[in-house]
């Protein structure tokens, strides 16, 4: 496993963010919060984790790629590219939930300050007051399936009276205010990153969990319904 290269793809939301890992270390990272220029920068940045590492596209061994919930844009642009390159390179392909690398992100920050071991709800923003999230004990085995939920003063109130949650991702802070009132709840800024992606992807590749390239989608939990077109004058 030491030498083992994988390319990690995390397009999921605002963040475009690559790395390159061998073993079990990051040996490259570039990212960039920018909104909508995941078209733009991805490839990019490709070329310049590789580089980071001193390696080329023939050198890696599998691509992970974090498939949702999130963005459709960004989602598509983020899988289209691994299957590309995986097809190229004759390469696997590991699929990420990108609620699992924003836990796993969190675990590690919490680990360095604490000896405590609490739940982890990662959130991804949605709209309103609505998050994509999951839950998952320390050891990141899964307690929930992913959802859509509408975060109210309620919605964890019977899990924060029995235990300790730490709660993520950039759906988090908008739900703060409401949590808060629980002593149980605790929050921990903890960056999209595909370097959180490191975890998961080796364990996938250990159990040879990899994807069909011809059939596997972006995980998008609810269609994408595109805003109708807006002609100045007609109603």
């Amino acid at each position: 496993m030491e030498n083992i290269t994988i390319l990690h793809i995390e397009t999921a939301t605002d963040v475009c963010s690559v790395a390159l890992s061998k073993g079990s270390e990051i040996i490259g990272v570039k990212e960039e919060a920018g909104g909508n220029n995941h078209a733009k920068n991805l490839l990019p940045f490709v070329d310049e984790v590789l580089q980071q590492g001193g390696c080329k596209i023939a050198d890696l061994n599998g691509v992970a790629v974090s498939i949702g919930p999130g963005s459709y844009t960004g989602l598509r642009i983020g899988v289209s590219t691994a299957k590309g390159i995986a097809y190229t390179a004759g390469i696997p392909v590991m699929a990420i939930s990108t609620l699992e690398g924003i836990a796993q992100g969190a675990k590690a920050l919490w680990a360095k300050s604490s000896d405590e071991q609490p739940q982890i709800i990662p959130m991804i923003d949605a709209r309103r007051m609505e998050v994509f999230t999951s839950r998952y004990d320390f050891n990141m085995k899964p307690l929930e399936e992913v959802s859509a939920k509408i975060i109210d003063e309620n919605t964890f109130a019977e899990l924060l009276s029995e235990q300790k949650v730490l709660f993520c991702g950039n759906g988090m802070p908008k739900c703060r205010e409401l949590l808060s009132t629980f002593p149980n709840a605790c929050f921990i800024d903890a960056p999209v990153s595909a370097k959180n992606m490191l975890p998961t992807a080796l364990r996938k590749w250990q159990n040879n969990d990899f994807e069909n390239l011809a059939y596997f989608e972006p995980f998008y939990l609810k269609e994408y319904v595109a805003a109708k077109p807006v002609v100045k004058g007609l109603h």
